[in-house]
């Protein structure tokens, strides 16, 4: 298992949007075009944390957030869909100002690709993207009644894991992970009663963001995503699962995208794998840098 370093290149902080919840944030400081770090369903900005702390070591301004209703964000009644979390991370970057020349770098897992796909295409404001095994997710496809999409992935009861078995439980999934992916899953989770894991987001905001999964589609708004896309699927670009035929039509139809193709990485590659995605990431901003204009 690999080290942890350079955690302290890492704060907490938050920022309350103007007419939103109060989203918490890891942020890392530097000189270079900001990265925006957005996570996947039920997960929190601290799964990042092998990344960020490298795009900061390489001079970068760094910014992850936790959804509302995920990590130490707000809990709030409504608003979880794929399009509210693209409105608030839109109203996320004017707080921050992240616009102009610091406009941002955005890299979104799993729900987070497809948050950011809607962030770009309805909002802007963007200097480029990286879809991290996800912006291509069509759960509509997958299952014909939403029943039967809630059956499949509704998220599991974990009533009574105390935090060393849920520790020990993610380090048995994950020998490979180093200190800090595990740690950051492992934040997944708050205390509930009886000092036992409890899942951040409820389950039935969870299901309100399935939901919104099943319904949408990213792929109409892809046309309208006109800065540079990175695609990295964790699969490989041959063969014969179906999960690979969504990369290939987002790289059909976004007008400039590439892919850096992780065969048999895990879902949460970049906690698995925070160096190469590092690398990929700096190359879209070498990608950006070049862009006439």
């Amino acid at each position: 298992m690999r080290p942890v370093t350079d955690v302290a290149l890492l704060r907490d902080d938050a920022v309350q949007l103007p007419s939103g919840p109060m989203l918490a944030l890891r942020r890392g400081a530097g000189p270079g075009r900001p990265f925006l770090l957005v996570h996947g369903l039920s997960s929190n900005a601290r799964l990042w944390d092998g990344v960020a702390r490298r795009l900061v070591s390489a001079g970068h301004e760094v910014v992850a957030v936790d959804l509302r209703g995920h990590g130490r964000s707000e809990q709030t009644e409504d608003g979880h869909s794929t399009e509210q979390s693209a409105d608030d991370l839109a109203a996320l970057c004017a707080e921050l100002g992240l616009a102009g020349d610091r406009e941002p770098i955005v890299a979104g897992q799993s729900w987070g690709g497809n948050v950011v796909v809607s962030l770009a295409a309805r909002h802007g404001g963007v200097a480029a993207l990286a879809l991290v095994d996800g912006g291509w997710i069509v759960l509509g496809k997958r299952f014909a009644t939403f029943d039967e999409c809630w059956a499949a992935l509704a998220p599991p009861l974990f009533d009574g894991l105390s935090f060393q078995a849920l520790r020990a439980q993610v380090r048995r999934w994950h020998p490979d992970w180093a200190d800090e992916g595990i740690e950051g899953t492992v934040a997944n989770f708050g205390e509930g009663p009886g000092g036992t894991a409890l899942p951040h987001l409820a389950r039935e905001h969870h299901r309100e963001i399935l939901r919104s999964m099943w319904e949408g589609d990213p792929r109409p708004l892809y046309p309208r995503v006109t800065v540079p896309v990175l695609l990295v699927p964790a699969m490989a670009p041959d063969g014969d699962d179906e999960r690979r035929l969504g990369p290939l039509a987002a790289l059909e139809l976004l007008p400039d995208a590439r892919a850096s193709w992780y065969a048999g990485a895990d879902h949460d590659l970049h906690a698995q794998q925070p160096e190469r995605l590092t690398a990929d990431l700096l190359e879209l901003a070498a990608r950006v840098a070049d862009r006439p204009g």
